[in-house]
This record gives structure tokens, sequence and C-alpha cells, in this order.
């Protein structure tokens, strides 16, 4: 037994999510490496969430997967439709104001006050609080 959806039936059961089934099916496709790569992530990464022993924030490496292999999209209250993964990274990048240009400054603005933002703030408070 050997390849990534032999990995993923063999960590995760019958009860992978189907994005990680896709994880695998791209992997398998390509390779670890350039899949981690469309991602913006490690292969590491790639590999740990495969075995089903990524210990950091699946839902962030979720949305990434689902942006960018599985057409998920969002409606972002300042951009309109865009790629989960893109809503993710604004997110992420929200949390700094950054003045280097106005898009930056908009999203920083429209991320801080959106729900799907907020939802994810709280979220974190409840695991650290």
């Amino acid at each position: 037994m050997s390849g990534p959806l032999a990995t993923v039936a063999a960590h995760w059961g019958s009860d992978a999510p189907d994005w990680v089934v896709r994880l695998a099916e791209e992997c398998d496709a390509t390779s670890q490496r350039q899949v981690a790569q469309k991602l913006e992530r490690s292969s590491a990464l790639v590999n740990q969430v495969l075995h089903g022993k990524y210990a950091g924030d699946l839902k962030a490496v979720e949305e990434c997967v689902r942006g960018v292999f599985m057409d998920a999209t969002i409606t972002c209250p300042a951009l309109g439709r865009i790629p989960s993964n893109e809503c993710h990274a604004w997110r992420k990048k929200s949390r700094q104001c950054g003045t280097a240009n106005m898009l930056r400054v908009r999203m920083f603005k429209a991320c801080n006050h959106c729900p799907r933002n907020n939802r994810e703030k709280q979220e974190m408070e409840g695991r650290h609080g």
C-alpha cells in the first residue's frame, strides 16, 4: 500500500473529510511538493495532513485546499466573490494594519468588521480563554 490516497485511507479511514481526499488526489496526480507550492504551504504540512498528524489549524488548511483545488468561494463585503483561501489570507493579514497600499488599508478595515473574521476571533478566544 503506497501513495497519498492509500496514506489517507490508512490514517483517516472512512472518516476522511472530502477536502483531505481531494488533497491526496492532487498529490497523487502531481507531487506533495507541487501541491504544497500551490497551497503556499510546506511539503511537511501536506504530509502531516495526509497522515492525520497535523497539529496546527486544520480549518485554515481546509479553507486553503477548498479554495485552491475545490473552487470554494465566499462573498467578501469588500471584494465580492473570492476563493476561500484568499479570504483566509486577507483575514490573517488584517491582524496588523499595513499602510503600504490602499487595498491593504481597505482590507484591514473590511476584515476587522467582517462577521466571518469575528467568528474566527471568538473561536480562538474560546480555545485560549
